[in-house]
């Protein structure tokens, strides 16, 4: 009896050091979104994650003021400017990965290593078709053309996407070509700059303007609702060098006490079965370009991505803020 009792005890305790492991993570992405991904991960493999949301600066903030006494094992955040900007600030290790080297195209990860897209977001145009034709747009330069003159509409300079899109537009064409673009566009702007891209797609639908720029999920969002939503989305620079995508994206951190554990959790956010848990919850594309988008993200038809590595939208970030400011660009 005393045999098989203290079996058990042992047979308890070496199934709690299995369950003991725990990866940290810091995200920026709303729980409802990552919550259902962490909770698959937990089940296939018995690690808990354990997670800190909260916005992209605080959280960054918060790991340059605990140091080394950081619980955090991995940062989670949207936007490749602030997955740069956590890799400047020295927030974030260099791993090598061949399995995210292998589904994670090179474009849409950092070149050093110390961060990886996990989802893909594309910034391109909307239009109302009641008062512009498909066959009237192609580029994001067009739309500085005076023919747009009171038809375009912006979301505000202020939010990181616009950020990152004018930071890619100077690695694209430089400096000077960009602000002539970017001054076009203010002179083309039919009412003031809105908040958000739910507001300026209303406001496409409601005719109050032509065409706009704005991330795809956004529609997907809206349409998945109101299929009947007065715009239609065109993917531009298909004639040039591609649209304009972004990620959200994460990385392990510099002081991770479980860096092991938060490589696995990466490797497997890029794997295909979650690959399609995380991009179709937020009707975002599949970075893993093995994986299929979701059915209504897919009905957007193929596209051609511009291949200038994301990294740009970060080292370039300043110069954009600073020409959107000279050009008038609210």
């Amino acid at each position: 009896m005393k045999r098989i009792a203290l079996s058990a005890l042992t047979l308890s305790l070496l199934s709690g050091f299995a369950q003991a492991e725990t990866v940290t993570v810091y995200s920026a992405r709303n729980e409802q979104l990552i919550k259902p991904l962490f909770d698959a991960y937990t089940q296939q493999t018995g690690v808990e994650v354990k997670v800190l949301t909260d916005k992209e600066g605080p959280l960054m903030a918060r790991l340059q003021a605990e140091g080394s006494n950081t619980p955090a094992d991995m940062l989670i955040t949207v936007d490749a400017g602030n997955l740069w900007q956590a890799s400047n600030l020295g927030l974030l290790k260099t791993v090598n990965s061949k399995v995210l080297d292998a589904n994670i195209p090179a474009h849409l990860r950092d070149q050093k290593g110390q961060w990886y897209g996990l989802s893909v977001r594309a910034r391109t145009m909307f239009y109302n078709p009641e008062l512009v034709s498909a066959d009237q747009l192609s580029t994001y330069e067009d739309l500085a053309d005076p023919k747009w003159k009171g038809k375009l509409c912006l979301r505000t300079s202020k939010k990181v996407y616009n950020q990152s899109l004018v930071a890619m537009m100077i690695a694209q064409y430089g400096e000077a070509k960009t602000e002539k673009i970017v001054r076009g566009w203010v002179a083309n702007l039919a009412t003031n700059v809105f908040p958000d891209d739910t507001k300026l797609l209303e406001a496409i639908a409601a005719g109050q303007c032509g065409v706009g720029i704005a991330n795809t999920y956004y529609y997907g969002r809206i349409v998945e609702k109101n299929p009947k939503f007065n715009a239609k989305l065109f993917w531009a620079n298909q004639k040039a060098e591609g649209v304009h995508v972004n990620v959200s994206g994460a990385g392990v951190t510099r002081y991770a006490k479980n860096e092991a554990g938060a490589l696995k959790l990466i490797e497997w956010l890029s794997s295909p079965k979650a690959q399609n848990i995380y991009a179709d919850k937020d009707m975002e594309f599949p970075v893993n370009p093995a994986v299929k988008p979701d059915q209504l993200v897919a009905s957007w038809g193929p596209f051609k991505q511009n291949l200038i590595n994301m990294s740009k939208a970060g080292e370039l970030q300043s110069q954009a803020v600073k020409l959107m400011d000279r050009a008038g660009y609210k």
